[in-house]
């Protein structure tokens, strides 16, 4: 796991507020790490008064000691990712529907990735009335992290921490790739659930995006989104059963859908997955039928 520590060090790192406030969030867990790497619980480090956030980080810290990348994985086949030889307008539009800042590039198949392109890099090269040239997307590639899915996921943020990695490719025994892990997976096992800015607050559960068309979290209470739509999704033996809109398609489904899954209602009503990981339901697009019909 890099460089150990030793006990007096690591216990200074933690006491020392100033330190520990310059170093930021990655500093304090990875000094939670390190003292629990000694042989220290993470439920046994003593935390100064001040640190809250960092109490905190320590609660949840045992899932970076004891899960695995496979654990957090999102699974090869829901990976969003271009191929090399993309097209510029191809490549906007690919952005622009997965909402994603970074895509992994490949050559062939993805087995053969070829790194990352980070969204604002091709903004900054190509965007903005700039004058890039001719397309060329193997000079925007970036770097990108090959791990195994055995990897504690302790170790793997370590390395994205000093690598200044946010995203790694998951490599099975035979040198495919078998998933992707981004450090907000890891992060998530910390601190819970972070909402980023595609994501509605409590206050507002849905936007409309144009008429018939709402994109909503999967939390959306269900009898707060039939009241706004003016219909019944679920008959009333399945309201008692049924709280959200996610749990709603995971009873279509059987399961957990996969992201950009498309399923549709006995009544025309189609539920796009935008966002999902293999445990759950984040985001959803729905098409009220009529929206869903003209779609």
């Amino acid at each position: 796991m890099g460089e150990t520590l030793d006990g007096s060090r690591a216990a200074q790192r933690a006491q020392d507020p100033e330190e520990t406030g310059s170093r930021g969030f990655f500093g304090r867990i990875l000094d939670v790490l390190t003292v629990s790497d000694l042989g220290q619980d993470a439920e046994d480090v003593e935390e100064p008064p001040s640190s809250g956030g960092t109490a905190r980080a320590v609660r949840g810290v045992a899932n970076l000691r004891h899960m695995r990348v496979e654990d957090v994985s999102i699974p090869k086949a829901e990976i969003a990712a271009v191929p090399v030889d993309i097209g510029l307008a191809e490549l906007v539009r690919v952005f622009r529907e997965s909402g994603f800042s970074r895509l992994p590039v490949y050559k062939g198949t993805l087995d053969r990735p070829q790194g990352l392109v980070l969204l604002k890099d091709l903004a900054l090269e190509y965007g903005f009335g700039a004058a890039g040239g001719p397309f060329n997307l193997r000079k925007l590639l970036r770097p990108v992290l090959h791990v195994p899915p055995s990897m504690p996921l302790s170790v793997l943020l370590q390395k994205m921490q000093g690598e200044r990695a946010h995203m790694a490719l998951v490599i099975d025994e035979y040198g495919g790739v078998d998933g992707l892990v981004t450090i907000e997976d890891l992060l998530e096992q910390v601190v819970g659930e972070i909402e980023d800015e595609h994501d509605t607050g409590e206050a507002g559960w849905w936007v409309q995006e144009k008429p018939g068309v709402y994109l909503a979290q999967a939390r959306t209470p269900l009898d707060e989104f039939e009241a706004e739509i003016g219909f019944h999704l679920a008959d009333a033996e399945e309201e008692e059963e049924i709280d959200t809109l996610g749990g709603l398609v995971f009873v279509l489904t059987g399961r957990v859908p996969s992201r950009g899954e498309v399923v549709a209602h006995e009544n025309g009503t189609e539920f796009e997955v935008v966002d999902a990981d293999p445990r759950r339901i984040k985001r959803l697009r729905v098409r009220l039928p009529g929206a869903a019909a003209a779609a």
